[in-house]
């Protein structure tokens, strides 16, 4: 039996938006009663203030804020439980101990084809009723019959150039739902009918390696006959492309038809939505806004005093960018604080390593990259070899944690000054 003496805390498993709210009320309140609805958003409310996990509260604390007794409460969260709003986990002790885990209502489309919930909606509220809700998350119908699509494609408003035109378009907007698509791609039909089916593999062809070959396709500006060239020389024993061959393949090829040179695939800057807010003037917002307003070609080319960036570093930040599907602004910071630790040099397998950490982690800011690297220091420190000594010696500015106060010599001011000139 629950008593108000028992704590709780509360977390969630999405984040939860004002339209999930609408739908709450809309579609879930007529099933489950106004109570349920009243202690969920009373929980969410307790979860607001902290973002994904409370403090300790007891259930008193709801005993006040709803004002109904305590078998209310639990009727109202054993439906919460039923229609799968809310999972309670509990620890038996003098005082029991509750976790409250919310979750993300169904979507108005979800909930409307659910073969369940639209039933019993529709028979509670009746016929007039949920012909109302319906019409209010229908969309739009818009007819296009009379219209044409004058949309560009990619490649209709961006090219692909050697590093050293210094080409970059500034107006390429990162998506992260988005798909990019192209105009001009691969023929696959006439592209598999110019291979030997004795040699290749009929699955070779999947969804990734299809997506490979139309990207390395407008990257490299490869023909069709070219790609099937290259395709034969990437077969492995299984008929199977190779895609990591692949690659190789064609930005050898690439180089060799421009003179060593290699197309601009990290002219990408950190995308709006993942951006910190502006108006931070301290060092450490400065080095924030220098990360996430710069492409990672420009920001490794400025740590190089002639600015010319090698090959081997360009494929590094290529793999970043395209196999770990880093966003660039955690690209920076990775670069800024790999070179500083390690003697100036871009060591591949350290790199890839907190790369895949961070990966796995789901690192997409500059600020969470940059607890990261501190993270990452505080505990090589920690080992004490002399190796990681030397690795450690010289650290990046930003890992201060007080370094909004830290007093700065005029010459660093003027250098800071000077890098983040150089990005605006």
């Amino acid at each position: 039996m629950i008593l108000p003496a028992d704590s709780y805390v509360v977390t969630n498993k999405g984040i939860i938006t004002e339209n999930d709210k609408k739908i709450l009320v809309d579609l879930y309140q007529p099933i489950i009663g106004n109570k349920a609805v009243s202690l969920y958003l009373t929980l969410l409310n307790d979860l607001e203030k902290n973002s994904f996990i409370t403090e300790e509260f007891t259930h008193h604390h709801l005993l006040s804020v709803m004002q109904t007794s305590l078998n209310d409460i639990v009727r109202a969260r054993e439906k919460l439980e039923g229609i799968g709003l809310i999972k309670t986990y509990l620890k038996k002790d003098s005082i029991n101990h509750y976790i409250y885990v919310l979750y993300n209502p169904l979507s108005s489309h979800e909930f409307f084809n659910h073969p369940i919930l639209n039933m019993v909606l529709y028979n509670n509220i009746g016929k007039n009723e949920y012909q109302k809700i319906v019409k209010r998350y229908k969309m739009p119908k818009i007819v296009l019959k009379d219209y044409e699509d004058i949309s560009l494609k990619f490649d209709d408003v961006f090219t692909s150039a050697p590093v050293n035109a210094f080409y970059t378009n500034e107006d390429i907007i990162s998506n992260q739902k988005g798909k990019i698509s192209f105009k001009n791609t691969i023929d696959f039909d006439l592209l598999i009918a110019g291979l030997d089916s004795k040699i290749i593999n009929e699955k070779a062809f999947n969804k990734d390696v299809r997506e490979l070959i139309n990207n390395l396709s407008f990257l490299y500006n490869i023909d069709l006959s070219e790609m099937q060239g290259l395709i034969k020389s990437c077969l492995n024993e299984k008929g199977m492309i190779d895609k990591e061959i692949l690659r190789k393949s064609a930005r050898n090829y690439y180089q060799f038809e421009n003179s060593g040179t290699l197309p601009t695939i990290v002219h990408y800057k950190q995308p709006d939505y993942l951006k910190s807010p502006e108006g931070d003037s301290s060092k450490k917002g400065k080095m924030i806004y220098t990360f996430e307003s710069t492409n990672p070609y420009k920001f490794l080319k400025s740590k190089y005093k002639d600015g010319k960036v090698t090959t081997r570093d360009l494929h590094i930040v290529e793999n970043l960018l395209l196999d770990l599907k880093l966003t660039p602004g955690v690209v920076n910071v990775l670069l800024d604080y790999v070179l500083r630790v390690n003697n100036q040099k871009l060591n591949k397998n350290f790199i890839e390593t907190i790369a895949g950490h961070w990966k796995r982690l789901g690192i997409e800011t500059v600020p969470e990259a940059m607890d990261a690297c501190i993270k990452e220091h505080k505990k090589a420190s920690k080992k004490g070899t002399s190796t990681k000594k030397q690795q450690v010696e010289k650290l990046p500015d930003w890992f201060d944690q007080n370094i909004e106060i830290k007093k700065v010599t005029e010459s660093e001011e003027k250098e800071l000054e000077n890098l983040i000139s150089n990005y605006k």
